[in-house]
């Protein structure tokens, strides 16, 4: 009697829950249950719900959808207090990629130049993104094309002339800066606060690959510390493409683990991305690499150091 149980599951929850925290959620079944409580974790086959003296499972195939409260649409944001351009959160709740697309999607932007397109992802209200430096390499000219919620409906919003502010070749970062034409706060994403990553944890991406606007595509961290000549990134199952570059890698907390860079050609989920904690370095110490349109080349550059001519230690070194 799975539908008994469930109302039964339902009306525990509306009396166990008079004094849950704020942050509860509305879960509609697929049967017309409603469950308010909070959400802690989520996978692609089941949510668990916080009932306050227990945690329940429920089957995703039961779950027609899921309303967020209103009280974290509503959660102040405090950029000014100490200038960073980035926020973390403390509080994890995990949600599928579904849901966390419909929260972060829209701070998600394909970010275009006349020789190619590429993805990027907004840290600050005022309008700071970060992408690639590949993306815009060798390039001013640069739009940005941003979705905004209008009365329930998404709106394409091509936004020209954009400032780039720092760039970082060795890990390939750029930060860019818009303007919104009716100054209106742009949406934001967080970045993950420390750096546990774990192999097989589900992750998910966003951007425009092949100019494709936002597609989602999901996956699993393949493996955690992949290096390529001396620079870490994060593996990924999810599939990475041309005009992925620069777009935000997730976890399903929403919080921004990577930022995904580059595929192998040929290979099928083999993508790989820039893990968070460089971003949080370049962005704190983003005056450090300061763009200067009189010399592109400003900021720290690596350059690889040269061949070897001869091979073998060198003859001082030897006891004679």
């Amino acid at each position: 009697m799975p539908n008994l149980a469930v109302r039964s599951l339902a009306a525990c929850a509306l009396v166990c829950l008079a004094g849950a925290p704020a942050a509860a959620e509305t879960v509609i079944l697929t049967d017309g249950a409603v469950i308010e409580a909070p959400i802690i974790k989520q996978t692609g086959e089941a949510i668990w719900l916080d009932l306050g003296d227990e945690v329940v499972r429920v089957d995703r195939q039961r779950v027609e959808r899921i309303e967020a409260s209103d009280d974290e649409a509503e959660a102040p944001t405090t950029f000014a207090e100490d200038g960073r351009l980035y926020r973390t959160v403390s509080t994890r709740v995990e949600r599928s990629p579904e849901q966390q697309s419909r929260r972060f999607g829209g701070a998600v932007v394909k970010v275009a130049t006349p020789v190619g397109t590429g993805s990027g992802f907004i840290t600050h209200p005022d309008g700071y993104l970060v992408t690639n430096a590949h993306v815009i390499q060798g390039e001013r000219d640069i739009r940005a094309i941003v979705y905004q919620e209008r009365g329930g409906v998404m709106e394409r919003l091509a936004i020209d002339d954009l400032e780039i502010v720092a760039v970082n070749d060795h890990f390939d970062l750029a930060l860019l800066r818009m303007k919104h034409p009716e100054d209106e706060p742009f949406p934001w994403v967080y970045l993950q606060t420390g750096d546990e990553l774990d192999a097989g944890e589900e992750v998910f991406a966003i951007g425009a690959p092949l100019g494709l606007e936002r597609t989602l595509s999901s996956g699993v961290i393949a493996t955690t510390l992949r290096s390529f000549e001396g620079v870490p990134y994060i593996q990924t199952t999810t599939q990475i493409n041309p005009g992925n570059s620069g777009g935000p890698l997730f976890n399903l907390a929403g919080e921004v683990i990577g930022v995904t860079n580059m595929k192998i050609p040929f290979g099928e989920g083999l993508g790989f991305a820039i893990p968070a904690r460089y971003v949080r370095d370049f962005l704190d110490n983003h005056q450090a690499f300061a763009y200067d349109k009189d010399n592109p080349n400003a900021g720290y550059t690596y350059h690889r150091a040269p061949q070897r001519t001869r091979f073998g230690a060198p003859e001082r070194l030897y006891d004679r």
